[in-house]
Parts: C-alpha cells; structure tokens; sequence
C-alpha cells in the first residue's frame, strides 16, 4: 500500500481532508483510551476511522503523533484557560469563575471529556513520557497561576504551604465533576440533568471556592498575634 504523498492530499478536496484528520483523532480516542498506545495497531486506527493507512503517517507522522494529537487537542491548549483567570485586574469572583469555566467546559463535550480522562488515566499507568509533558506544561502552569491570583487576594509576596493548600482543594472542586461523572450518575443522576447543569455547577462551584478562600483568611487572621 503506497503512502499517501504531500502533492496527492494537495488535490484532494478541503472537505475530504479535513473529516478524515478528524475521523482519526475520534478514532485514535477511542481506541487509545481503551486498549493504550502499544495495544493498539496502525491497521486498526485506519481501520475503524475508514481512511488509508497513510492518512496516519501523512496527518500525524507516526502512530505517536497520533497519539500526541488525540492527547493533547481536545481539551484545548493550557495558554488560553490561564487567560481566562490570570488578568491582574479580575476580582477574585471574577477570575474563579473564568477557572470553573475553563476546567467545565470541556465536560459540555460530552463522551469526548470522558474518554480523555480515561485517556489520561492509562496514560499515567502505561506511561508513554506524555504524562510528565502534561504536567510540566498544562497541570503545573494552571496551578501556579492559581497560586498567583491567590496571593494578589491575599496581599502575600510568595506563596506558602497553605496557600498551595487552598489552590489544591478549589481545584479539586472542578477536577471530581471529570474523574467522579460516573460516581454522580449513580448517587445524584439530577445534577447532571439538563442543558444549563454545567453552568449551574459552575456557579456553585465559584461560591465553594470562594468559601474556602474567606476560611482560610479567617485562620491566618486568628493565628495573627
């Protein structure tokens, strides 16, 4: 089976090339997240996205470009979900309600968010080395941005442990409506219910973190001499 040549794709119709990229990364998604990167063949990617065996190489690389693209793409890119919290001039309402809707929306994509963060959890037992890029490029940024807006709120210099504490815990609130969907389904199937049930979350969310941003200004202002 020849590969697919830069000049060939260049004739193909836009609309042809544009879904058959596509119909890849809805494959490899699928795919990867179920069985993990080495469990899963070239042939078998083509396969079930109903493309050429070349459209991998020639979209992707290799079957780890794939693979990079079904990690990283979906979510978004870690740059504009700073943006949304980051802005020095955002109140503390403000830029925890940017971060809720950064870290929910993805969640309005449905079976997409859910495959993932199954992704992204066989990624951490199979690792293939982009676990670690994730973290030292989307995870820890996220967090020391956090971490930042807390210490505007608070008028500190430099963060501490408990500062550290708090940005840990308000991100937690956000981080169980992914990891935990299945759990809600089961215990409270009626907070999932409904077009404007991530909007709603998202609001309580904010008023949560909030919560505990105002109990922790209460303990370091009683641990005050």
């Amino acid at each position: 089976m020849s590969a697919m040549s830069p000049t060939q794709a260049a004739r193909s119709p836009r609309h042809d090339a544009e879904p058959a990229r596509a119909r890849l990364l809805r494959s490899g998604l699928q795919l990867f997240a179920q069985q993990g990167f080495a469990k899963t063949s070239t042939r078998e990617l083509a396969e079930h996205a109903g493309v050429n065996i070349a459209a991998i190489s020639y979209y992707f690389g290799d079957k780890a470009g794939l693979y990079r693209a079904v990690f990283f793409e979906p979510l978004g890119s870690p740059e504009d979900d700073i943006a949304r919290y980051a802005a020095p001039g955002l109140s503390l309402p403000q830029a925890l309600a940017g971060f809720y809707a950064s870290m929910l929306e993805p969640l309005k994509q449905g079976d997409t968010a859910r495959l993932c963060m199954k992704l992204h959890f066989r990624e951490m037992l199979e690792p293939t080395g982009l676990w670690q890029e994730e973290v030292a490029h989307g995870i820890r940024p996220m967090h020391d941005a956090l971490v930042a807006l807390l210490c505007r709120h608070f008028g500190l210099a430099q963060a501490d442990d408990e500062l550290h504490r708090l940005a840990v815990g308000i991100t937690a609130l956000g981080v169980h409506l992914h990891v935990g969907h299945d759990v809600i389904e089961e215990v409270a199937p009626q907070l999932q219910a409904g077009s404007d049930a991530l909007d709603r979350w998202a609001d309580r969310l904010v008023m949560y973190a909030l919560a505990m941003t105002d109990a922790e200004r209460r303990r370091r202002e009683e641990r005050q001499p």
